[in-house]
């Protein structure tokens, strides 16, 4: 099969890690931390994970609604550190944030700290070894920081969310960098979140909802039969 056609710029650069992002810097497509290089053969590598033409539109990004192909995501895909096998679950996660119901326009443009939280459930979370144990929303697992950070990079390098232009969180928070977590279905005491929205047990499932932090809910001396406890676990499914 012949390479894809790229849509988008093809900008030649110095072969240097550092140049790349002193670059990407300065031209504002950065969340601050290092980028790997896009280069057309890891872009072609993404692409190869989704059965879908590159120019094909996913979704109008706000605040700029500005079309996301499947190619500017495997672009982004790439920058964050993404593997291919990623791809379905991030097209999945751009359909999800511009639903209506979700309100992404305000989400890139408001004041608050708000950003997008991913939720995965189903057998994919094992698939592509997103944790939603000890430590998800913490350092480690590379599913879980570069799915949510890819949807970071889309939401400022397509929807224009630039702090301080169109983003204008006051102060921002670590969340904005990335948030993706699976649901720890097999422990939980409750039904999973997919299943409860209508779907069935093995299908896999993405959910985003608007955060603007975490809160540790802790008991010592509590178990789970612990009804104190249980009321406080609620809080996570309201």
């Amino acid at each position: 099969m012949s390479p894809p056609a790229f849509l988008s710029d093809v900008i030649e650069l110095s072969d240097d890690f550092e140049a790349f992002n002193d670059y990407a810097m300065a031209q504002g497509w950065s969340d601050g931390l290092p980028l790997i290089p896009p280069t057309e053969a890891r872009v072609e590598r993404m692409l190869q994970g989704y059965e879908r033409t590159s120019g094909s539109v996913i979704a109008h990004l706000p605040v700029e609604e500005a079309p996301c192909t499947v190619e500017k995501l495997a672009i982004n895909a790439v920058m964050a550190g993404c593997k291919p096998s990623y791809m379905p679950l991030l097209i999945a996660t751009v359909q999800a944030v511009v639903d209506p119901a979700f309100n992404l326009t305000a989400i890139q443009a408001t004041t608050n700290p708000v950003t997008p939280m991913i939720i995965v459930n189903g057998p994919i979370r094992q698939q592509l070894g997103i944790n939603s144990g000890y430590g998800c929303f913490g350092p480690g697992w590379q599913a879980n920081a570069t799915i949510g950070r890819a949807l970071r990079l889309l939401l400022i390098n397509v929807g224009g969310a630039v702090p301080g232009v169109q983003d204008m969180s006051v102060m921002g928070q670590p969340g904005k960098y990335t948030m993706c977590v699976g649901e720890n279905e097999e422990e939980s005491p409750w039904e999973p979140l997919h299943v409860e929205r209508g779907l069935q047990p093995r299908q896999s499932a993405v959910t985003v909802v608007g955060i603007s932090g975490c809160f540790n809910i802790w008991h010592p001396r509590c178990g789970m039969d612990d009804a104190g406890n249980r009321r406080c676990l609620g809080l996570y499914r309201q």
